[in-house]
C-alpha cells in the first residue's frame, strides 16, 4: 500500500506524523511517501527519509496516497487533495462535528487516534499520554524561564535563596510530568486534582497533595471519573476547591494548570481575585488556553502580564520540543496501523474491536461519532 506523510500545514504545528524510525519499518513492504520539507521543523531531512525508505514527493502525491498519516485533521485545502475511500489516520478532533462531517461526507475513512480508549492494549497507541507528558515537562521549563528567581534553594556566601513553591493544578499525565520535572529543578511542590486515587501517585513523586474534602456521595461518585478523565464536578465541590486553591496560590511562585474535559470547555481554576492575590512576580502556565483556559486572564498564543503575574498561554507546548514529539507520536501512529493492516499487508478495519470502534469517526459517508 502507499502511505503518506504530507506536512502539516496548521499555524504552529511543528511535528509530523512519521520519522525515519517508522518509515524504516514501514518501507520494507509498503510504498512510504513523505512531503518534501514534511520533517524539517522537527529536525528530520528529507535525506534521512530516503535513506530510511522513503520516497520524497509533492503535497499532492503524499495526500494521494491510500493511507494519510497526519498530526491534526486535514483543512479545506489539505481534504481537496485526498480522494475518497482514502484512510486518514491522526489527531482529527472528534468533537469537531463539522470537519468530521465533511470528512464524512468526502468519503474519507477518519481514525482520530486521542479518541482511543484508556485501557491496557491501547497504551502504545496513546497520544494524548504521550503529547501531554511533553507539554508537563516544557510547561515548567517555561516557567522557570519566565519566572525571575531560582528554582532550587541555595547556601551562597552572599545568602540562602528559597527553593520555588510550584503549584500544580490538574494531576493527570501532564501534570505528574510537570511535578517530576519541578521537583528536578528542585521546587518545593502542592498539587490538587479531582480524582482522590491520584493522591498517591503525587506524594510517590515528593509533592503534597491537597485535599479538598468531600461532603457527599454524590461528590466522591463524581470525582472518580470515567474512562481515566475527570468529569465536572458539582458547584459546591468546586466552591471549596476555588477557597483552598486561593490561599495555595498566594503562597506559590508558579502555579501550572492542566485540566481538561473532553469536549467541553475548559473549567476555571484561577480567578481574577486570586491572580490579584499572588505575588508580584509571578507565573501560571495555562495548558489549558486553548480549550478556553484554566485562568480567564489567559491569552491563547501570548505572554501577558496581568495584576503583577506573568500569564503564558501557549496552546501546544508540544510543538515547542518537535523532535522528540514527532518520535513518540509516530511510534503511536505505527502501533495502531498494525491494527488496521493485517498479515498479508491489506487494509482491514474490524469495526467489532474496542479500539477501532472508539476511533472511527467516519467510515462509508457516514459520521460515526455524534
Amino acid at each position: 500500500m502507499r502511505i503518506g506523510i504530507p506536512a502539516e500545514t496548521r499555524p504552529g504545528e511543528t511535528r509530523v506524523a512519521a520519522t525515519p524510525e517508522t518509515v524504516k519499518k514501514l518501507a520494507a513492504k509498503h510504498q512510504l511517501l513523505v512531503q518534501s520539507g514534511a520533517g524539517l521543523q522537527a529536525s528530520i531531512t528529507d535525506e534521512a527519509y530516503v535513506a530510511a525508505g522513503a520516497t520524497i514527493v509533492s503535497a499532492q502525491e503524499a495526500f494521494g496516497a491510500d493511507i494519510v498519516l497526519k498530526v491534526r485533521a486535514p483543512n479545506d485545502a489539505e481534504r481537496a487533495q485526498i480522494k475518497s475511500g482514502t484512510v486518514v489516520i491522526g489527531m482529527l478532533n472528534p468533537f469537531d462535528a463539522d470537519n468530521t462531517g465533511l470528512m464524512a461526507q468526502a468519503g474519507l475513512t477518519a481514525f482520530a487516534l486521542e479518541a482511543a480508549p484508556r485501557i491496557t492494549r491501547a497504551q502504545s497507541m496513546d497520544v494524548l499520554s504521550s503529547q501531554a507528558n511533553i507539554a508537563g515537562y516544557k510547561a515548567v521549563m517555561m516557567a522557570a524561564n519566565t519566572y525571575q528567581r531560582f528554582m532550587p534553594m541555595l547556601m551562597t556566601a552572599a545568602g540562602t535563596v528559597k527553593a520555588a513553591r510550584v503549584l500544580i493544578m490538574g494531576v493527570g499525565v501532564a501534570g505528574l510530568q510537570a511535578i517530576a520535572t519541578a521537583k528536578r529543578l528542585g521546587a518545593v511542590i502542592e498539587a490538587s486534582d479531582v480524582r482522590p486515587p491520584v493522591k498517591e501517585q503525587v506524594e510517590s513523586l515528593g509533592a503534597k497533595f491537597i485535599d479538598v474534602p468531600y461532603l457527599t456521595d454524590e461528590e466522591k461518585e463524581i470525582a472518580q471519573g470515567v474512562g481515566g478523565y475527570a468529569r465536572p464536578m458539582p458547584a459546591e465541590w468546586m466552591k471549596r476547591q476555588a477557597e483552598l486553591v486561593h490561599e495555595r496560590a498566594k503562597l506559590a511562585d508558579i502555579i501550572i494548570t492542566t485540566a481538561l474535559i473532553p469536549g467541553r470547555k475548559a473549567p476555571v481554576l484561577i480567578s481574577e481575585e486570586t491572580v490579584k492575590a499572588m505575588k508580584p512576580g509571578s507565573v501560571i502556565v495555562d495548558l489549558a488556553a486553548e480549550q478556553g483556559g484554566n485562568c480567564p486572564l489567559t491569552e491563547v498564543g501570548k505572554t501577558v502580564t496581568k495584576h503583577g503575574v506573568h500569564i503564558i498561554g501557549e496552546p501546544n507546548l508540544a510543538c515547542l520540543v518537535a523532535a522528540d514529539a514527532s518520535a513518540l507520536y509516530a511510534r503511536n501512529v505505527l502501533d495502531f496501523l498494525k491494527l488496521v493492516i493485517d498479515k498479508e499487508e491489506k487494509l482491514v478495519i474490524d469495526r467489532e474491536d474496542e479500539i477501532i470502534k472508539a476511533t472511527l469517526i467516519a467510515y462509508g459517508g457516514e459520521v460515526l461519532r455524534k
